[in-house]
């Protein structure tokens, strides 16, 4: 079989786009707020990880175009080599502050921070400990490495505990990974519970905070400051990609983490660096964050009213806590016309399906910005309440 004749056997996309009902790769006209247009309607966004809504801050926008005038477009290069600018070490150092750890590593994207950090880590003899529920970019990080991965039932603690007595390399070291806020459940990982099992078998923690930094934490830290314990989990990853405006990722921990890290991540070494704009819109975004505390608290307010809200109407949102919420649905088909019938009607969601979760879990995930007004969170409600009534959800 030529590889040309394998992929024209995938063919679920195309019978879901022959119903009417693909919901992928819609395309936007207009910036990311609360309100897009999309095929020239407007079309209220809750599928969003702009949780602070700083993508069309005019400072935001103002540092990034200062960036480029003063570095240009692009670095040309990995950091390793020429691809090293002033901006980069800024961001650093002011990353590393604001995490309060010792040191911070910019990478280009996210997803490269799990899978060039994980990878170079975890040697043959090594385990990987990691919630079945982690991030893709966690799994191929896994994949990546040479040490074992050992899954465990997600935020359960007893699968944990059972994974680090029975199905660990007792020779080698053992870290455990996991997401700080879950980005399809919506919940929050028992990072108190994580530490008192690292302690005890002397495993080291990693946290991907994507969906944590700037929504959790005093400040908008994360989860480990949420906890009160950032001097207990070694290694903390974040993204720019959501709270902080730009695209771009990065890890934070002890200084000979960092020092390693520089020197044995591919991910780093052999991709080109963030470019200039991306991190002078982080540096601003960062700023507003430690400046605008007030983002923060409406964005629990509307996360907190729009909860409330999907409870009363009778949809199940599994165990969530946070700005992503998922609307239990359960039908792969239900999901396409809900999700069809929301964008009808003027709110866009984002679906989630099999094989993506198990069967019977398929959702529709909400996702909350700071700059919603309660009207549209109400209108949302409205349209939700009527698509939830037509597919047979509620």
């Amino acid at each position: 079989m030529k590889l040309i004749d394998k992929v024209k056997t995938f063919t679920e996309a195309r019978e879901v786009e022959a119903t009417g009902l693909y919901p992928y790769f819609r395309p936007i006209d207009s910036e990311q707020d609360t309100v897009v247009t999309i095929h020239g309607k407007e079309v209220l966004m809750l599928g969003s990880n702009n949780y602070l809504g700083l993508t069309n801050h005019p400072e935001v926008k103002k540092a990034a175009q200062d960036a480029v005038e003063k570095f240009g477009t692009g670095c040309a290069g990995s950091r390793f080599l020429n691809g090293t600018l002033s901006i980069h070490l800024e961001l650093e150092e002011k990353l590393a502050e604001f995490m309060k750890k010792e040191a911070v590593l910019l990478y280009s994207t996210g997803f490269q921070v799990n899978q060039g950090v994980i990878s170079p880590l975890i040697g043959r003899n090594d385990t990987i400990l990691c919630d079945k529920l982690d991030h893709a970019s966690i799994i191929d990080g896994c994949r990546l490495s040479f040490g074992k991965t050992v899954k465990f039932e997600h935020n359960d603690m007893d699968s944990l505990h059972e994974a680090l007595t029975n199905r660990c390399n007792n020779s080698g070291c053992k870290l455990i990974v996991v997401d700080g806020v879950f980005s399809m459940e919506g919940d929050i990982a028992k990072l108190p519970d994580i530490v008192k099992l690292a302690e005890e078998f002397q495993a080291e923690i990693m946290v991907d905070d994507a969906h944590s930094i700037g929504v959790l934490g005093p400040e908008g830290e994360g989860t480990a400051a949420h906890f009160g314990l950032n001097d207990k989990v070694d290694l903390i990853m974040g993204t720019f990609s959501k709270s902080l405006a730009s695209i771009g990722g990065f890890i934070a921990g002890n200084e000979d983490f960092i020092h390693f890290l520089k020197h044995n991540s591919r991910a780093l070494i052999f991709s080109a660096s963030p470019p200039p704009a991306s991190v002078g819109s982080v540096l601003k975004a960062l700023e507003i964050i430690k400046r605008e505390p007030e983002r923060r608290e409406k964005l629990w307010e509307n996360t907190n009213r729009l909860h409330k809200g999907l409870r009363e109407l009778g949809f199940d949102t599994k165990n969530a806590e946070t700005p992503i919420i998922p609307v239990l649905v359960g039908d792969n088909l239900k999901v396409f016309k809900m999700c069809r019938k929301l964008q009808d009607e003027g709110v866009f969601v984002n679906p989630v399906v099999s094989p993506g979760v198990p069967p019977g879990d398929q959702l529709i995930r909400l996702s909350l910005m700071s700059t919603h007004t309660f009207k549209q969170i109400d209108f949302a409600l409205s349209k939700m309440e009527q698509a939830g009534r037509e597919v047979g959800v509620i």
